[in-house]
């Protein structure tokens, strides 16, 4: 059996060959392991709110639907610019007769091709075309609207997901502070200065603390596979989301807010496309009260064989070209078209009222947004004075019973006040951040880093 190399000797167009595919196999090889890398772990690198954002708005399978809507609604607005342009027709059919005919005899072929512009439609063609480009427009609107909805999604959750990490921190403290406690009550106990029940005391308050810790791991779980489905991840890749509920006072007052909402939420220019396509509606019924004009050219072609020839014949063939103009108009309906034009024209006033509403629901989500921002900045004041305190009152507390002259339930007592002041700081910051998430969401801005103003 010969070797390559004794091949490749006797062939030099062989060699050539190989050398060709042996270089695009390496620049593949060579390739490939940066494709697995960027495929194969979409989830490499840490993943702040910004990043989760971008990816959520890239890969987010809600928002690839409503681009394909949009794409689609693209193709319809180029489908509506044809119908202004003429159209082609053929055809082709084969006749019998029971008597002789002038050119085919008894039996004959004819063929056609007819082209038909059309001159005057009632304006229809006209609304409707402009009725498929606004039908784009409200689906550019959409898409941004969808996309303001994961946004929004995105940010609760890795809020949320924030928020869990701290309760997990808070409820770790808590439980190191409970187990210390337990060491201190068990060598007093050891040693005859404290009964058993403080013992016992302290077990009880251990295991709830410990609990409270289950609970608070479990939804930082939850909240990840959460985030990796938003962000259309494989639920068992290990995302590093980074991130931390810090505090920036926000400066916007009521009416700049609302300013940029009406100018910039999508809803709202959903329901003025909304309106804007019904009186095209409106428009397209009234022309069945106009007349249809068109413009045809025809060519025809008889013959007495398949071919459209004599068939040996002479003078058998028949050629006509004509070209014409042809109107109609359907001058009574017993009244369908009329209150069919009502209808849309009510249609029109319906959504005009929607639109009046949407409005109005708009200024109050604005509104409600600043109010709850208002509200969680101002519990996060409290909340920090109340933790501060709840601390020092808990090492005074602590120092007395180490002392003898305090109770075991001062301590306890005090401790469960740390860990509540801690819950409520974690939930007003969270909820501050919310909040900036519903006050951007509702202004119809993509605020990706929650970045205050």
């Amino acid at each position: 059996m010969k070797t390559v190399i004794e091949i490749l000797k006797g062939s030099p167009t062989m060699a050539k060959r190989f050398v060709f595919i042996f270089s695009i196999v390496f620049t593949l090889l060579s390739a490939f392991p940066a494709f697995a890398q960027e495929g194969g772990n979409v989830a490499a690198g840490e993943y702040t709110l910004e990043r989760c954002v971008k990816r959520g708005l890239e890969a987010n399978p809600t928002i690839l639907a409503a681009r394909s809507q949009l794409k689609g609604s693209g193709y319809g607005e180029k489908s509506a610019i044809g119908d202004f342009l003429p159209s082609v027709s053929t055809g082709y059919d084969y006749k019998t007769y029971d008597r002789e005919q002038v050119y085919v005899g008894k039996a004959g072929w004819t063929g056609s091709v007819t082209v038909t512009q059309p001159i005057f439609k009632g304006f229809s063609l006209l609304n409707n075309y402009q009725k498929k480009k606004l039908q784009n427009k409200s689906n550019e609107a959409n898409l941004e609207n969808v996309e303001l909805t994961v946004l929004k999604e995105i940010q609760t959750n890795f809020v949320s997901l924030l928020r869990a990490r701290m309760d997990v921190k808070s409820a770790e403290d808590s439980v190191e502070r409970l187990r210390s406690q337990l060491k201190v009550n068990t060598a007093f106990y050891d040693v005859g200065l404290k009964p058993r029940v403080d013992v016992l005391q302290a077990e009880v308050e251990l295991a709830t603390a410990e609990q409270d810790l289950l609970k608070a791991r479990n939804a930082v779980s939850t909240q990840v596979a959460k985030l990796n489905t938003l962000l259309n991840l494989p639920l068992t890749a290990d995302v590093n989301y980074v991130g931390s509920l810090d505090y920036d006072p926000f400066n916007l007052t009521l009416r700049q807010c609302l300013d940029r909402a009406y100018k910039a939420r999508p809803d709202l220019k959903i329901g003025e496309k909304a309106v804007e396509i019904a009186a095209k509606d409106a428009g397209i019924a009234m022309s069945s009260f106009m007349p249809s004009v068109d413009g045809t050219v025809s060519y025809k072609k008889t013959g007495r064989d398949a071919d459209l020839d004599r068939g040996g014949i002479p003078h058998s063939a028949h050629e006509t070209l004509s070209a014409g103009v042809s109107a109609s108009w359907t001058v009574w309906e017993w009244g369908s078209d009329y209150y069919d034009y009502k209808q849309v024209d009510e249609t029109v006033t319906q959504l005009e009222a929607e639109l009046e509403n949407t409005r109005l629901n708009a200024g109050f989500e604005v509104k409600q947004a600043i109010l709850s921002i208002k509200e969680a900045s101002d519990r996060i004041g409290v909340a920090r004075k109340s933790v501060e305190s709840a601390k020092e009152s808990y090492r005074m507390a602590l120092a007395r019973y180490q002392a003898q002259v305090g109770t075991n339930n001062d301590v306890l007592d005090a401790q469960s006040r740390v860990t509540n002041s801690e819950a409520q700081l974690i939930e007003a910051l969270a909820d501050y951040k919310v909040a900036i998430a519903n006050l951007y969401v509702a202004m119809g801005e993509k605020n990706a880093g929650l970045e205050v103003e």
